[in-house]
């Protein structure tokens, strides 16, 4: 067993990558409780909402680890002039759906890492606190490590890994180009400068002396056994557990996951602003993956919203964000716990 697991109490190299929108306690709950590291993402969720999640998983497991996850972004002050020319380009999605683009009003969308989150976190202690778009500030890491939690980030390219462990990670997440949802780059705009998993990997763990996750591309055994034996302390799997039995995904989402349609994802800027990889739909065929006029991330996404729940309730996928890694060889409609025997036989 190595160090990493060993802290944890893990039994098996597994984490579970979180998953906005797509999952709560419950699937964080089923993986730890078989043993590896169930994660919970918390952009989405408000302050009182994610205490809520997090007692849940803590009354069914009161002993078991947990990985809570935030975003670390700089929040941008409401941009009236940019939604109002996101809505104009948006327009014809708009009457096409029968919907009101004047009524739409522009929203913060997904929510950083604040000081009512530290005051969360200094009540609830979960093992693991993990960051997405670098780490917040010093104060707060400094202040979550002498509380006896762990801190982990996501790094996109090794110069992000050695920047993340010079500022106090404890381990450091290297997410390859495959990887599913939202990029975790934020030294750089340039995605050139990102690399596959299996190409990241080996860099970073020779650059860095924490641990290192590996995330992107991995849906199988052999992909964890290959990621092991590139030097990963662990895997963190995201895509594969999208149709298992304790995840939200919706059933647009599974539906697009299970077609042939999976085999085509992109990076794309439409639906939060941010690059995040995600499985082609209408909208990304119509204008493109990304477009000058979406607004800054998170902003983009409240213009978006209401054409998402529109379609969705006649069952549609045209204008949801259908978040996907590149491998989706792994989904299956199983318990997670039977996903994680898959994925370690």
């Amino acid at each position: 067993m190595n160090a990493l697991l060993s802290s944890l109490s893990l039994v098996h190299p597994i984490v579970q990558g979180p998953m906005a929108g797509a999952q709560d306690h419950r699937l964080a709950a089923a993986v730890s409780a078989a043993g590896a590291l169930g994660s919970l993402p918390t952009a989405t969720f408000a302050i009182e909402a994610l205490a809520a999640e997090i007692d849940a998983f803590q009354t069914l497991l009161p002993a078991a680890p947990l990985n809570v996850n935030f975003f670390c972004h700089q929040q941008p002050a409401i941009d009236v002039i940019a939604h109002n020319q996101w809505l104009q380009v948006l327009w014809p999605h708009f009457q096409r759906l029968g919907l009101d683009a004047s009524t739409v009003a522009p929203g913060a969308g997904r929510l950083p890492f604040s000081a009512d989150s530290f005051a969360l976190l200094q009540r609830k202690r979960p093992r693991v606190v993990s960051f997405h778009f670098g780490l917040p500030e010093s104060r707060w890491v400094q202040g979550i490590k002498a509380l006896g939690m762990q801190v982990w980030a996501s790094a996109t390219t090794v110069v992000e890994a050695k920047w993340l462990q010079a500022h106090g990670a404890d381990a450091v997440i290297a997410q390859g180009l495959e990887a599913g949802g939202h990029r975790g780059h934020f030294l750089s705009d340039d995605l050139s400068l990102q690399m596959g998993t299996f190409a990241l990997l080996p860099q970073v763990q020779a650059a860095v002396q924490v641990p290192v996750i590996a995330a992107g591309g991995i849906a199988s055994a052999e992909g964890v056994r290959a990621a092991l034996a590139l030097g990963a302390s662990a895997a963190q799997i995201g895509t594969a557990f999208l149709c298992c039995s304790e995840a939200l995904t919706s059933p647009v989402h599974r539906a697009a996951l299970a077609s042939p349609d999976a085999r085509h994802t992109q990076l794309t800027g439409l639906f939060t602003g941010r690059p995040a990889r995600g499985i082609v739909n209408k909208l990304m065929r119509e204008l493109g993956p990304t477009h000058a006029k979406a607004p800054t991330f998170p902003l983009a996404t409240a213009a978006v919203a209401p054409l998402r729940a529109a379609a969705e309730k006649l069952g549609s996928s045209d204008y949801s964000p259908l978040w996907c890694g590149q491998n989706t060889s792994g989904c299956a409609k199983v318990p997670a716990a039977e996903l994680l025997k898959r994925l370690l036989a």
